[in-house]
């Protein structure tokens, strides 16, 4: 994650809201995380080792202690601030959590071990990274799985054509507004909505690309069965696992 999109997140305003924020701007982000948590084929029992690009506050890795009673998961973050507000929310289950605060682009080496985690999670983080960017990490992050071990992001995608993206984004407004609580200035009008998400996109420096793209970058990172499992205008959920060689 670059720089400038970090600073964004470790702003006191925007750590305050920044749940209530997702729920307006993203109803259906504990739906994808359910999903990607549907797609995992380890007994429920089995002590995984997981990794947690772009913890935020907590929600995937929460949801993944609670399926994996067994499991631990080193929570990773270049926000300090969302470090902290995550470890709030887990309350006991941090027990079972290192929070690491780094950059993407500058990985501790006890992160990018080879054969190191038995899954690597992410949600609404990669997509600050820019194709380049995202494909180096993502190589790194196939290397430091286990054989048969899985990779899973839920984000947010931009749409195949130029048609299909403005759809998108006028659907999108159209939600926002109308999920937005009375008073909330932000978002009291669809020229006040796109205004606000022009705004915290330039600040958090977000580059979302094409499904096909995001595709192309996981296979190429050594994901050969990447697969689609769900997406809805402009979220999805991709992934799949790092395969054994004879």
């Amino acid at each position: 994650m670059q720089t400038e999109s970090v600073e964004a997140y470790d702003l006191p305003e925007r750590v305050r809201r920044y749940d209530a924020d997702m729920d307006i701007m993203h109803p259906l982000r504990w739906k994808m995380i359910d999903i990607a948590l549907e797609v995992l084929r380890f007994p429920r029992a089995q002590a995984l080792k997981v990794l947690d690009l772009g913890v935020g506050t907590g929600v995937f890795t929460e949801r993944f202690l609670e399926t994996y009673p067994a499991a631990t998961v080193i929570a990773l973050d270049g926000a300090e601030a969302m470090l902290k507000l995550a470890a709030a929310r887990l309350g006991k289950l941090s027990d079972r959590v290192r929070w690491v605060q780094a950059d993407f682009l500058a990985l501790p080496p006890e992160i990018s071990k080879p054969e190191n985690f038995d899954v690597v999670i992410s949600s609404y983080a990669l997509h600050h990274l820019d194709a380049t960017q995202k494909l180096a990490l993502l190589k790194s992050m196939v290397s430091a799985l286990k054989p048969d071990g899985w990779v899973l992001n839920a984000d947010i995608v931009v749409g195949e054509t130029d048609n299909a993206e403005r759809r998108h984004q006028q659907i999108r407004v159209a939600g926002i507004t109308g999920r937005a609580p009375d008073g909330d200035e932000r978002f009291q009008s669809a020229e006040a909505t796109r205004a606000t998400l022009d705004e915290l996109e330039a600040a958090e420096r977000d580059q979302p690309q094409k499904l096909s793209t995001d595709m192309r970058i996981l296979r190429e990172a050594g994901i050969e069965n990447a697969e689609v499992f769900w997406k809805e205008f402009r979220e999805a959920v991709t992934g799949g696992s790092r395969q054994s060689r004879p």
